[in-house]
Formats: C-alpha cells, structure tokens, sequence
C-alpha cells in the first residue's frame, strides 16, 4: 500500500506540473521548467550524501580511529546489510549530543549510516539495531531516488507558478493576461500544493522504512523503544545545527512539532509510528 501511495502522490504532483505548464507556456513551457528542475537536482542526487556527511561535519568510524564505536556498531549493521543481501554500508559519527541518525545514498552500493554521539550514548544495542534497520531500508527502496524524483517535479512547479506571476498564462489578451488575482493564487497555492504532496510522499516512506525494520530485525520492540527515547531527546537537546533542506534524513524530525510544524513535517508523528509498529507485532511483516 505504501508504494501504492507514493505512486499516486508523485502521479498528483506530476499533474499539478502538467497543468501549470500548459497554463503558463504550453509544451514547451512544460519543456523549459522540466529541463531547469532535472539541472538543479542532478547535482544533489549524485552529491547528496556527500553534502549532507560534509554539512554535520561527519567523520568515518574506523577500526584504527574509532575502535570502540566500530567494535560495537559494525556487527549490528554488518549482520543487517547481509539480511538485506546489500554491501556493507560506510560508517560515520556525527559531534552532536543530539539524538539522532541518517543514511544516504542513491543506491546500496553508495550508501552510508550516521550516527550522532547522543544516539550512541542514549540507546541500547536493540534499539540502536531497529534505528540502523530502518535506515537501511530507505536505501533498500531507494528512497533517495524517489525523493530526487518529487523534489524535481516540485522545483519546476514552483518555476512555472512564478513564471505564472511575471508573465500570464499564454494566449490571453493583455486586459486579461495574468490577472493579479490569478498571479498570486499561482504563486502562492501551486508551490504549497506541491511541498504538500512532497513531505506526504516523505511521510509515506517513512512508514515503508519502520516496516523493514520490523521485517528484518524480526520484532518491533527496538524501534518502538528508540523511536520513544528519540522523541524525548530530541526535545531535551534540539539540533540547533540542523538543515530543513536535510531534516526528512534523519529517522526523527530534528526540529520541533507544534502548531503548523506538523502539517509541514517530513516525518508522521511518532505516535503514529509507534502505533503501526505496535499492529505489526500481531501481524508480522513477510
């Protein structure tokens, strides 16, 4: 069901483009603001991971720099990689007393798992186990490519929505042609209709991700128990350094989720998780 969803909201924002494209410049308005997106996003799809290890200043966990990090995390991502039949993943520590971590990469031979000193210190090996698990299943399911996918057709709706604002839709008489109404509705709705349906499809993967560590570490508990310590430290020791253009990597929302945060959140609401891992424990995933 959860590709099922993600199939829908990326064929949603993919019609949003197709209408606001014809309404701006026709095909080859459509054309232009496609072509502009891709550019934009090439980059991050193939240097997101390095981006993101260089933005919290990452450092590789090695047996000769980080020996009891390494002798303790190795084997419980070593033993997970092989259930999932992926390469070993690299391995990095974040220098922040924030709980929290993040895997990235385009595919499972480019992969890599973060952990900050505060997920370290906070978590117990099981818990730290459902973390990597879930983890490792955005890499399993490609997410980082699916995300590259409906932040390009995003990008270019917010083009042509701004496009729409300068110039009009094509073919009206100039009484009529891009109305200040029409502009600004354009400007404004498409491009927050289109970050919606983004941070659904971000939401909707993050589901998809908690039910491959149940499958895999073979129970729900671990990550029940983490997801709640994460939860409440998290509000204990915010990541002041954190990005909002790097915040749905993280297996919990590094920012808060009060108010309209939680309409914008990358990440379901933890009770919600926690509630759909609790049904997994009667009903396994196969």
């Amino acid at each position: 069901m959860n590709g099922v969803k993600t199939a829908l909201l990326l064929g949603l924002l993919s019609g949003l483009l197709l209408l606001g494209g014809e309404w701006i410049g026709g095909r080859t308005g459509l054309e232009y603001a496609v072509a502009i997106a891709v550019f934009m996003n090439f980059f991050s799809y193939f240097f997101s991971d390095k981006l993101a290890l260089a933005m919290y200043r990452a450092q590789a966990v090695t047996p000769q720099d980080n020996p009891e990090i390494y002798g303790r995390v190795y084997p419980i991502v070593n033993g997970l990689a092989q259930r999932m039949s992926i390469p070993m993943p690299k391995l990095w520590l974040i220098p922040e007393y924030s709980p929290n971590a993040f895997a990235t990469g385009r595919d499972p031979n480019h992969a890599s798992v973060a952990f900050t000193q505060g997920i370290l210190q906070l978590m117990n090996d099981r818990e730290i186990e459902g973390v990597v698990a879930h983890e490792l299943g955005h890499v399993l399911h490609r997410d980082i490519l699916i995300s590259s996918v409906a932040a390009t057709i995003a990008t270019a709706i917010t083009f042509i929505a701004r496009m729409a604002f300068w110039f009009g839709p094509r073919g009206r008489d100039d009484d009529e042609r891009g109305s200040a109404v029409g502009g600004l509705l354009m400007l404004i709705v498409a491009p927050i209709a289109a970050m919606l349906i983004q941070m659904a499809i971000s939401r909707t993967r993050e589901y998809s991700a908690d039910a491959a560590s149940v499958k895999y570490t073979g129970s729900p508990d671990g990550l029940i128990s983490a997801l709640r310590k994460l939860e409440n430290g998290v509000a204990r020791v915010p990541m002041t350094d954190a990005s909002p253009s790097t915040a749905h990597l993280f297996i919990l929302n590094p920012f808060g989720r009060g108010g309209m945060m939680k309409l914008f959140s990358t990440h379901p609401s933890t009770e919600d998780r926690i509630a759909r891992l609790e049904q997994m424990r009667y009903a396994p995933i196969r």
